[in-house]
Formats: structure tokens, C-alpha cells, sequence
């Protein structure tokens, strides 16, 4: 029994100093985050996190991660399933009905589009891999580093593959937080404030950047924003699902047996979350808290993946993914700007 007890202990202890570097990485993070110049800038602690554990990963962490390897894969892993979860206390059903048909429409198109898009030209134009071009499809198309994360355990991604998807996130998602705003005078006779809002909601890459484009507008283009952003957000569990059985589908069948299809329970328990959330049964305290505890599980995740990323892995992707992602980039801001016009006029 005592033998028992002591390889218990050995085994939670095997977790702490990984789980403890995590953490305060995060801690960094959420303090540069909450600087009103970092966070109008569009920088969540999602991006912060993964920046300042690449920094890490780079310096120190060759030095330690015999200690801290445990940790720091537990929160890669389990941390990041449990995140996307929770995710769903950010979402009611109610948010669906605001944004009306044209908008799940828009989102749908836009999504879907610029995913096949992604495929083609990754795959066929630039040669990358399946995961790669998976990765960087889902951080364009849905919502950025948290659909690059959520996408990693579908498709059984390499570290280096993620933060190459999650950086083309950063760059161009930053890019847009300057160039929607400044583009809005030269189209406001077609778009409407709220029109406007749904266009940036359903065309750029994160929901901090999407409150900060919208933001810069003005009050009714952020609000619809960010609710055409959060019914994207809510497309990310069908997205995973039928992207599982086409991993599946394309896995070849070892021994003669046949290949299993990887449910992603986290996606299907994402739904349930939100589903949830719509009765409103838990007081706005406590899903307020439960959005917090969220916030710091996934930039613990994403510290994870910065600290186990190394920047010679990066530099060995190329410049052909940074290229995919500007060519999805610009066909989120014309092809997107199409299909919204479109559906409007269609649906007027």
C-alpha cells in the first residue's frame, strides 16, 4: 500500500514543475494582455502566451525539460481538450437568432470556401503536407489559434506544424486589426455599420481582433462583429467532426483491419457546453468564472506548445506556408466581401 502511495506521489509530482513553468508563462501573458495598449493592438493571451513560450522554449527550457517534459505535455494535450470545452460557456444558441439566417449563411460559405481553398492551394500549388494544410486552413476559416489547437489532435499534428499555422494566425489576423477599419470609408455605401460588423466577423481570424476591428468602428458594427465571430466559433465542432472521418478516410487500413474513425469527444462536449449555456441555469458570476478558468487553461496549452517548439523548426517550414496563409488572407477579404454582398442582396 505504501509502495502504491509513493509511485502516486512520484506520478503527480512528474506533472508540477512542467505544469508550474506553464502556469507562469501564463501568468506573463494574462498581465500583458490585460495592458489596454497590448490588448487594443488585438494581441490576446492566447498570442502572448504562445510568443512568450516560444521565447522560453528557445533559451531556457533545453536546459530543464527533463523535469518539466510531463507538465508540459499534459498541458499540451489534456489542458487544450478541456479549454476547447469550456469554450462553449462564451456561446448561446440566442447569439444565432441576432445574426439572423443571411448571417449563418455568410459564415457558413465564408468558412467552408476558404477551407477548400486552403486544401487545394496548400496541397497542390505549394506541395505542403495534409496537416500543415489542415492547420492553417482551420486558423483562417474558423477562429484562429484556438481552431488551430482544437484541429492539432484531429489530425495528429507535429508541434512545429501548429505554431507555423498558430504564426500566420498572428501576422495576418494582426494585419486585418488596421486594415478593415481603414477600409470601411471607401466601402460604407455598400456595407451598413451592422453589415460591415458581420463581414469582419466572418472574414478575420481572431475574436480579440475581431472586438478591435469592430471596436474601431463603432458600437453596432463590433457588436454584430462579434457575434457573426462567435457563430463561426460555434462551427468549429461540426468542422472537427467531418474533418475526423476524412482523416480517417484517407488513413490507410493497417493489417488488413479497418480504420477507426477519431471521435472528437472535446468537439461533441463543446456542443453540449453551449447548448447548455443557452438555459442560462448557472448565475453570469459563475460563467463568467468558468470563461476565466478557459482563458488560462488554453494559454496554458498554447505556453506548452510555444516552450516545445524550436525556432530551427520554423525556420525549416519555408516561406511557402506564410504564402498559403496571404493567399487565404486576401481571398478572406475579397471572396468574404463577395459572399457577403451577395447573401445581403440576395436575402434583402
Amino acid at each position: 500500500m505504501t509502495e502504491i502511495t509513493l509511485q502516486h506521489h512520484r506520478t503527480v509530482w512528474h506533472y508540477v514543475p512542467g505544469l508550474a513553468l506553464s502556469a507562469l508563462i501564463t501568468g506573463a501573458a494574462l498581465w500583458g494582455g490585460s495592458i489596454p495598449a497590448v490588448a487594443g493592438a488585438g494581441f490576446s493571451a492566447l498570442t502572448l502566451a504562445i510568443l512568450l513560450g516560444m521565447v522560453v522554449g528557445n533559451t531556457v527550457y533545453p536546459k530543464i525539460w527533463s523535469a518539466c517534459d510531463g507538465g508540459v505535455l499534459f498541458a499540451k494535450q489534456h489542458l487544450l481538450r478541456l479549454g476547447i470545452i469550456l469554450y462553449g460557456f462564451r456561446l448561446t444558441f440566442s447569439q444565432i437568432a441576432d445574426v439572423g439566417v443571411s448571417g449563418i449563411a455568410i459564415d457558413i460559405l465564408t468558412l467552408t470556401s476558404t477551407f477548400l481553398l486552403a486544401c487545394f492551394i496548400g496541397q497542390k500549388v505549394f506541395g505542403l503536407d495534409k496537416q500543415t494544410s489542415w492547420l492553417i486552413g482551420a486558423g483562417s476559416s474558423i477562429c484562429g489559434a484556438a481552431a488551430v489547437l482544437a484541429t492539432e489532435p484531429v489530425v495528429k499534428a507535429e508541434s512545429s506544424k501548429v505554431t507555423v499555422a498558430v504564426a500566420t494566425v498572428v501576422i495576418f489576423g494582426t494585419l486585418a486589426i488596421f486594415l478593415y477599419p481603414a477600409m470601411y470609408p471607401l466601402v460604407a455605401h455598400w456595407f451598413s455599420p451592422e453589415a460591415y460588423g458581420i463581414y469582419i466577423g466572418s472574414t478575420m481570424h481572431e475574436v480579440a481582433q475581431v472586438v478591435a476591428a469592430g471596436h474601431a468602428i463603432n458600437p453596432d458594427a463590433e457588436n454584430a462583429a462579434v457575434i457573426a465571430k462567435m457563430l463561426r466559433v460555434m462551427m468549429l465542432a461540426p468542422f472537427l467532426i467531418i474533418l475526423a472521418a476524412r482523416v480517417k478516410q484517407l488513413a490507410p487500413a493497417g493489417n488488413g483491419e479497418k480504420s477507426k474513425i477519431t471521435i472528437p469527444w472535446f468537439a461533441i462536449l463543446f456542443i453540449v457546453v453551449a447548448v447548455f449555456n443557452s438555459f442560462h441555469l448557472l448565475p453570469k458570476s459563475v460563467v463568467n468564472m468558468l470563461v476565466t478558468l478557459d482563458t488560462v487553461m488554453l494559454a496554458m496549452a498554447m505556453a506548452a506548445l510555444g516552450v516545445t517548439t524550436h525556432v530551427s523548426a520554423l525556420k525549416k517550414a519555408g516561406a511557402k506556408p506564410l504564402l498559403m496563409a496571404l493567399i487565404l488572407f486576401i481571398w478572406l477579404i475579397i471572396g468574404g466581401g463577395a459572399i457577403n454582398l451577395a447573401v445581403h442582396t440576395l436575402m434583402a
